[in-house]
C-alpha cells in the first residue's frame, strides 16, 4: 500500500506550515502530498488561511524531487477543462511526471454561493465532470482535438508540451454508483472516495467492475483510493489530545477514538493503525491519503513514518 499526506488547506494553510509540510513528506519516506481545492473554510470560518491551489502546487513541484502531488479533488464546477489541463501539464512538466490531475463534481453550496460561482443542479454537474474527463484525456494525445459537447466543447484544440509519461494521471474522485464510477471507469488512472467502511468500498468496487465490463476495461488498471481521517499515539491520553484538536478544527467530528473507529477512521498506536490499514488492504485498496486536520503536527506524521510506514 501508499501512503500519503492530504490537506483541508482551506482550513488555515499558510506558506510556512506549506513549507514544513513539503519538507516532511519528501523527508519521512510518504508516497504524496495532496490537498484539498476550495475557496473558503467549510464550516464558515471565512478568515482562516486558504493559499490558492494551483500556486502551492506549483511550489511543490519546484521544491521537491520524489513524491507525488496534486488537487483532491479540483470542482469542475471551478475550471474550464481547457484550461485546468493547460495547468495540470505546465506541472507535469515542472515536476517530471509527479503531478496527479483529481477532479470531480463540486458540491460545496456556501462556497459556490460566496463567491457568485454558478453551481448547477447535480445532473448537470455530473454531466460536466464527464465531459471535462474525456476533455483532458483528449487534449493529451498529440494531435487536433474537435470536440461537440453541451458544455466544453473543442475545436481542432491543442495543447503543449504533451504530459511528461504520455498522458496525464487523471484521478476522479466521488462515491456515487450510477454515474461518478462509471466515468471513473471510462477516464480515471485513479478512482478516490472518503467517508466509506470496508464493506462500503468492496459493494462499491463491484460496482467499478460491471462498469468497466461494460466499457471494455479491466478494472485492475485503475488504482483505489481513500481519503481518511487519522490520529495517532503513544497512548490513549494522546490520541484523545489529537482528536480534541483536530474537532477543534472539524467539530462534526466524532469525539473520542471509539467513535473515530466506528466511523472507520484511523485512530489509536502505531500497531493498531497498521492493522487497520492491513484490513484495508486485504479488502483492495492501494493507496491511502492521511487526513492531517492539524496541519501543525507534523509529529504525528513523524511518528506514523516510523511507527507504521516500515511494515507498509
Amino acid at each position: 500500500m501508499h501512503v500519503g499526506i492530504m490537506i483541508e488547506a482551506q482550513e488555515g494553510l499558510t506558506w510556512d506550515r506549506w513549507s514544513r509540510l513539503i519538507e516532511a513528506a519528501e523527508g519521512l519516506g510518504y508516497e504524496s502530498l495532496c490537498r484539498s481545492d476550495h475557496l473558503t473554510g467549510l464550516n464558515g470560518q471565512s478568515r482562516r488561511p486558504s493559499l490558492d491551489t494551483w500556486t502551492s502546487l506549483t511550489v511543490v513541484a519546484e521544491r521537491t524531487k520524489r513524491i507525488r502531488f496534486g488537487p483532491m479533488v479540483s470542482p469542475m464546477t471551478f475550471y474550464h477543462p481547457a484550461i485546468l489541463t493547460k495547468m495540470a501539464v505546465a506541472l507535469d512538466a515542472l515536476s517530471g511526471g509527479r503531478l496527479d490531475l483529481g477532479i470531480g463534481a463540486g458540491w460545496n453550496e456556501h462556497e459556490h454561493a460566496m463567491f457568485g460561482v454558478r453551481m448547477p443542479p447535480l445532473k448537470e454537474r455530473l454531466d460536466r465532470l464527464e465531459e471535462a474527463a474525456r476533455s483532458i484525456r483528449a487534449l493529451g494525445a498529440g494531435q487536433p482535438v474537435t470536440l461537440e459537447q453541451r458544455h466544453y466543447s473543442l475545436l481542432k484544440a491543442e495543447v503543449y508540451p504533451l504530459p511528461t509519461h504520455g498522458r496525464l494521471r487523471l484521478v476522479v474522485g466521488g462515491r456515487g454508483e450510477k454515474r461518478t464510477l462509471r466515468i471513473a471507469a471510462e477516464f480515471a488512472d485513479e478512482w478516490n472516495m472518503t467517508r466509506v467502511d470496508i464493506p462500503g468500498f468492496e459493494q462499491k468496487l463491484e460496482v467499478l467492475g460491471r462498469h468497466c465490463a461494460d466499457v471494455g476495461r479491466d478494472p485492475n488498471t485503475i488504482r483505489r483510493s481513500l481519503m481518511i481521517p487519522m490520529v495517532i499515539g503513544r497512548d490513549r491520553a494522546e490520541v484523545a489530545r489529537r482528536i480534541a484538536a483536530a474537532r477543534a478544527i472539524f467539530p462534526n467530528l466524532p469525539a473520542d477514538e471509539d467513535g473515530w473507529r466506528a466511523a472507520s477512521f484511523l485512530a489509536g498506536s502505531a500497531s493498531e493503525i497498521g492493522d487497520a490499514l492491513d484490513r484495508w488492504t486485504e479488502a483492495g485498496m492501494e493507496r491511502v491519503l492521511l487526513q492531517m486536520m492539524d496541519q501543525e503536527d507534523i509529529a504525528a506524521l513523524e511518528s506514523f513514518a516510523r511507527g507504521v510506514l516500515p511494515s507498509l
